[in-house]
């Protein structure tokens, strides 16, 4: 350690001497502090070389001092130390602080300096509050070359090899890959590549096949995607219900009564081909364009024990085969703008498509004609839509669109919006007007089988136009623990002619439904209520019997419950005509759900159930329903039956399903389900059959397989 040189107080001269005895005092002063420094100099290298093993002397070091003027300007004195020729001189230091380099952070290869923090990047500013910092561009590597077909990489390296049959790797035709476009450079860069191949004695590499992409479609770029997709979906179908026994002729010579036996088998194979053209990389943003078109060929077999049930004539038999071909899609889908750069977006869509007005399909859920404008903003929490409707005609037995008869005269325009996180975090709520113009009246319409459907065989059996508009409230999500699904609808508007008054009257009706749920570890336990008004007085000018445009429920076990699997004829108080359809959970006594109007004179349907669902596996699941169901008001049908009284309870609906995934996925799906009615007082007013059975059962096996 070096000794600290001090100067004693007393050796300072005065401030307040005169400028020349002050100037003598300097000279004293710098002579005194020179042979100071000299000693002290001398002193300390001295000690040094002892310490190094050195012992020989240093030369001194000799002071030489000259004036130059006073300190503070010219004049001042100089002291510079002098050493002798053969002395070592210290290293010269800079005093620029730019010469000094910085400290190194590696002085050892494998080992870092201590106590050394690297500085920062430079700062970024993010308008994405809460997103990840992005890499440096030191963290990405410099030794890798552009690869002129990305998508094929994988293929080209032999990691996956591509089958046109297997739907599960990389396959061209599932929109994994972009197509080839068969422009000159890109048909002449794969014909060099089979050259040199070919040269080289070499099997042609992957992607230098002739691009076999039609040209008449115009298509240009390279994220041009094709999707084909083809469904299967095979039902057997058991199931026993009341079956009214035909009025002119039956099938056994004592069946005397109104029902007759209840057992009827059922088998549909549906099969479903789609392919769609999607333009734009559609992993992280909507397509820029999309083509898509969906055809279903349905063959359906169904037999009865009574004539008059399938088909109209009595000659007829009791049993039908029957196929039909519809078109389920058929679309354009243009983007038209991004809002964001999070890609919120504006689109429209025109042509035969899905739609769903509700988280659950309560009011209107189908594949129907029309013309859609959607989008998203801030960053896809909301939602809306704007669309309008003209509704195709089914065919009878199958239920698939018949794009080859004239549109029905049934309109109706939605307008939704959809609120992620609104009122409370984790729920997303739903506002819509639904608005259905009924203009057919005027129209007569027979279904395939012979009845008639437009208008309904009930009352004074006029035609009807009628303009409703719903009010809805629609929400989903969770409230902690608790999964909340609600849906609640509110119906005004005026039927030009009821069909008990043969005057107007104004629809005023309410429906509400509401499923709660609870998950813990692999167990979902549910509860579910539902109630859609009846009316009170078919006679007024009041229609308060609510009523869907086109249901398809999801709810309260959908179709494994027997109540909305199986259609119940309405024997006795009107010719082909259903208290409820297939697929649906109203009372709604309509001809028809696909082909038949909204019926607003109506008894309603109250419902109160519990369920649980059961992931025993990934890939299998069990689950139970247990529904009560009662008619909300039973003066429409006391008013058709004529009859004084008949009870509201309609019964219990029991049901049960196994679905089994062997792939974990959905596209090998086996499910077996059962189900039972056991009847209450009302429907056994209504209902009976030839062995007086209290209880109905159903079965249904279905298989779907999907590419």
């Amino acid at each position: 350690m070096s000794s600290m040189f001090l100067v004693p107080l007393a050796m300072l001269p005065s401030s307040s001497a005169t400028d020349g005895a002050s100037q003598a005092s300097w000279i004293a002063f710098e002579a005194a502090f020179s042979a100071a420094f000299a000693d002290t100099i001398a002193k300390q290298d001295k000690d040094k070389a002892q310490t190094s093993g050195q012992n020989q002397e240093l030369p001194p070091v000799v002071i030489e001092g000259t004036q130059s003027g006073p300190r503070d300007g010219a004049g001042a004195s100089e002291i510079t130390p002098r050493y002798p020729e053969t002395a070592p001189r210290p290293a010269e230091t800079s005093t620029d602080p730019d010469a000094f380099p910085g400290p190194d952070a590696q002085i050892i290869d494998g080992r870092k300096r201590p106590d050394y923090t690297e500085p920062l990047p430079e700062r970024i500013d993010q308008t994405n509050i809460g997103a990840v910092r992005a890499p440096p561009p030191e963290a990405f590597p410099t030794d890798q070359i552009p690869i002129p077909d990305r998508w094929r990489l994988a293929e080209s390296l032999g990691i996956v090899k591509e089958d046109i049959l297997d739907p599960y790797n990389q396959n061209t035709y599932k929109g994994d890959r972009p197509l080839c476009i068969p422009t000159e450079k890109e048909q002449e860069r794969r014909r060099k590549l089979r050259d040199a191949a070919a040269e080289a004695g070499e099997e042609a590499p992957y992607g230098s096949a002739k691009c076999k992409t039609p040209k008449f479609l115009g298509l240009k770029g390279d994220d041009w995607f094709f999707v084909a997709n083809l469904i299967s979906d095979t039902v057997i179908e058991p199931r026993t219900f009341p079956i009214p026994v035909g009025v002119q002729t039956t099938a056994d010579p004592d069946r005397l009564d109104v029902f007759g036996d209840t057992f009827s088998p059922v088998f549909s194979q549906t099969f479903i081909a789609g392919a769609a053209l999607l333009k734009g990389s559609t992993a992280y943003k909507p397509p820029d364009v999309e083509y898509r078109a969906t055809f279903a060929l349905n063959v359906n077999y169904v037999d009865v024990p009574e004539r008059r049930v399938l088909f109209v004539e009595p000659s007829k038999g009791s049993s039908r085969l029957d196929y039909f071909l519809g078109v389920q899609e058929f679309f354009f889908d243009y983007h038209f703008r991004n809002t964001s750069d999070r890609y919120d977006f504006d689109s429209g869509r025109i042509g035969i498509q899905p739609f769903q007005s509700d988280f659950r399909g309560f009011l209107f859920q189908d594949q129907q004609l029309g013309l859609r404008f959607f989008g998203t903003r801030d960053n896809n929490r909301f939602q809306y839509n704007l669309g309008a409707f003209m509704r195709l005609e089914k065919d009878t037995n199958s239920g698939l669109n018949a794009v080859l008869q004239t549109p029905r005269s049934d309109f109706v325009f939605v307008a939704n919006a959809y609120r992620q996180d609104f009122l409370i975090p984790a729920l997303t709520s739903q506002v819509t007007v639904v608005y259905n113009m009924n203009r057919e009246g005027g129209d007569i319409e027979i279904d395939d089988n012979g009845f008639p459907v437009r208008p309904a065989l009930l009352g004074t059996l006029r035609g009807r136009d009628y303009d409703v508009v719903y009010l809805g409230y629609n929400v989903d999500g969770r409230v902690g623990r608790i999964n909340v699904t609600g849906s609640f609808y509110w119906a005004l508007g005026e039927d030009r002619n009821n069909f008990f008054t043969d005057r107007p009257a104004d629809i005023n009706a309410q429906f509400a439904a509401l499923e709660l749920s609870y998950d813990r570890d692999w167990i979902r336990l549910r509860a579910s209520g539902l109630y859609a008004s009846g009316d009170s007085d078919p006679y007024d000018d009041k229609e308060t019997g609510f009523d869907a445009i086109f249901e398809n429920p999801i709810f309260a076990g959908a179709d494994t419950s027997y109540w909305i699997r199986q259609t119940i004829p309405f024997a006795g108080g009107g010719r082909a005509v259903s208290v409820n359809g297939r697929n649906g959970i109203l009372n709604s006594l309509r001809s028809s759900k696909e082909q038949g109007q909204s019926n607003f004179n109506n008894p309603g349907t109250m419902l109160l159930g519990i369920g649980a669902d059961f992931d025993l596996t990934p890939d299998f699941r069990i689950s139970a329903n247990a529904n009560h169901l009662w008619f909300e008001d039973t003066s429409t049908l006391q008013a058709l039956r004529v009859e004084g009284s008949i009870p509201k309870d309609i019964g219990y609906d029991i049901s049960a399903a196994a679905i089994y995934r062997p792939k974990a996925n959905q596209n090998i799906v086996f499910r077996l389900s059962g189900a039972a009615l056991f009847s209450g007082d009302g429907f056994r007013d209504l209902f009976d059959n030839l062995g007086q059975d209290r209880n109905y059962y159903s079965i249904l096996a279905n298989v779907i397989l999907t590419y």
